[in-house]
């Protein structure tokens, strides 16, 4: 059977639609893996998905709308039917590849049917207990760096960007931009205090996942110049924030999984300032797509150093490595490779003293 003959079962997260209207880094991948998939060729890839999703595959869904969308439902309970439901469709697919965590990994005793499960980062320490559990499944990680030692991969795919989405400007805006969750984690209130020391304005844009954080550090210095909030972003309004951007600032405090928004930003042409943890270092090329950082100082100075960055290498760098041919390109080599270790396997459960039958004999014993 040809490779792209392979019926495959993309499990996309039910928080958000399938790819997101604004925010939703998980949907925004399953929805990339698949998007990219079909473009290079794949005839039987199905999208499980909200059913408000929208895809070129095909789509099955068992939940309306995401429970971040429709606070009506209870939120583990339509993962879990979402889950159980796609699950049990597992025999008419030669592999799922699965994109919600680790909840899907309970249900490998019971299936015949391969999965991948991309692992989109731990988000607690504790759930390594089930990952760990199922070894003998297959991982693949979105960088080098988020990576757990005990674990066994297949391989590290970067995640891909629709760059039909990013218009690249090779002359850039005035403006700092920050992208992505109000949340401590994510350092909006380093990339305002950056901004202030800068003299430059600065656009914040994202969902408020930390009202506490938001009323406390950030609200504070928002105003209708210098520094604004502008809300969740849906992909022309990011479009919009990077024609106005000089630079994007990433200073997370925790470590970067993969980043998104570095890619996305690159892709538009406009450099990035991000904090060098995680896999900032994997994403971001220092001093040619952008700077690494450690500390406010260093993120200061490197504002006075953004025009030196040459637009188009920030371009090129996302084409070559995180576009969705690319990704797309990836997971082909992946599956293949899984696809050979199942043939291994079921070859070695029809035969299992091949391996013996065929070793050198040694001495008699006596």
């Amino acid at each position: 059977m040809d490779l792209r003959d392979r019926r495959i079962a993309i499990l996309a997260p039910v928080a958000w639609r399938t790819p997101p209207r604004t925010y939703g880094a998980w949907e925004t991948v399953a929805s990339n893996i698949t998007e990219g998939l079909v473009a290079r060729g794949w005839k039987n890839i199905t999208l499980f998905a909200t059913k408000d999703s929208l895809t070129k595959a095909r789509l099955v869904g068992f939940i309306d709308r995401g429970y971040e969308e429709d606070r009506t439902q209870i939120g583990w309970v339509s993962m879990c039917l979402h889950i159980a439901k796609t699950l049990e469709r597992a025999g008419e697919f030669d592999l799922i590849h699965n994109n919600f965590d680790y909840l899907p990994l309970t249900y490998l005793p019971f299936l015949q049917t391969p999965m991948l499960t991309t692992i989109h980062g731990f988000s607690h320490p504790d759930i390594l207990r089930v990952y760990r559990n199922y070894r003998d499944t297959y991982y693949v990680s979105i960088s080098d760096s988020d990576r757990d030692p005990q674990l066994p991969y297949v391989a590290t795919v970067y995640n891909g960007i629709d760059l039909s989405n990013l218009t690249f400007r090779d002359r850039p805006g005035d403006k700092l931009v920050f992208l992505g969750r109000i949340h401590p984690d994510k350092g909006t209130h380093l990339a305002i205090e950056v901004a202030r020391r800068c003299g430059r304005e600065l656009l914040i844009a994202g969902i408020v996942q930390d009202q506490q954080y938001f009323d406390a550090l950030i609200k504070p210095h928002l105003n209708d110049s210098s520094i604004q909030y502008v809300g969740p972003a849906d992909p022309i309004m990011r479009d919009n924030l990077f024609g106005q951007a000089y630079a994007t600032l990433h200073l997370k405090t925790i470590p970067e999984r993969f980043g998104l928004v570095l890619a996305e930003s690159m892709a538009a042409g406009v450099p990035v300032i991000a904090r060098d943890l995680g896999s900032c270092r994997e994403v971001v090329k220092d001093h040619v797509t952008g700077f690494l950082v450690h500390h406010i100082e260093e993120a200061v100075a490197a504002v006075d150093r953004v025009d030196r960055i040459d637009c188009r290498d920030c371009r090129r760098h996302v084409e070559e490595n995180f576009s969705l041919a690319r990704m797309a390109e990836r997971y082909e080599q992946v599956y293949e490779e899984i696809f050979r270790r199942e043939a291994a396997r079921r070859a070695e459960i029809r035969n299992p003293n091949f391996e013996i039958r065929n070793k050198p004999k040694g001495p008699k014993r006596k």
